[in-house]
């Protein structure tokens, strides 16, 4: 698994500002008020669909490789639930051949984690929007 550099300050600060321009916390207080709104029609506790929608805007923040891993795993767990070969299932086969021992060993641990966040982020949806998981 290729290892990402991480951010600078400076790119980080530019996309804070760049979401500031946009209006992107205005529309995600819209959005939230909208969920509240659902939320409190549906019966569900307004204070559980509030950490819910901090998630989901946290995970739209970060973006990239974690999203789409976790479309991955959501697939998977509505098409088969909670396999025992989840990992091996989501080990991508070309890069695991090409690494060393040490590197599998930590390839595997790391999608392990991932995996694990996932499942929670699954699960929190499931209970949010009153699905069994």
């Amino acid at each position: 698994m290729p290892k990402s550099q991480p951010k600078s300050f400076k790119s980080i600060a530019k996309e804070a500002k760049n979401r500031l321009k946009s209006g992107f916390w205005e529309n995600c207080k819209e959005e939230l008020r909208g969920e509240l709104a659902r939320a409190k029609d549906a019966g569900v506790n307004e204070s559980r669909a509030g950490h819910y929608f901090a998630g989901k805007v946290t995970c739209t923040i970060r973006g990239g490789d974690d999203d789409a891993f976790y479309q991955k795993v959501k697939q998977l767990l509505l098409a088969e639930g909670e396999v025992s070969d989840a990992i091996g299932r989501l080990t991508d086969r070309a890069v695991f051949d090409s690494l060393s021992y040490e590197e599998k060993q930590r390839y595997t641990l790391t999608l392990s984690e991932r995996y694990l966040k996932a499942l929670e982020r699954f699960r929190r949806e499931c209970e949010y929007e009153g699905r069994k998981g």
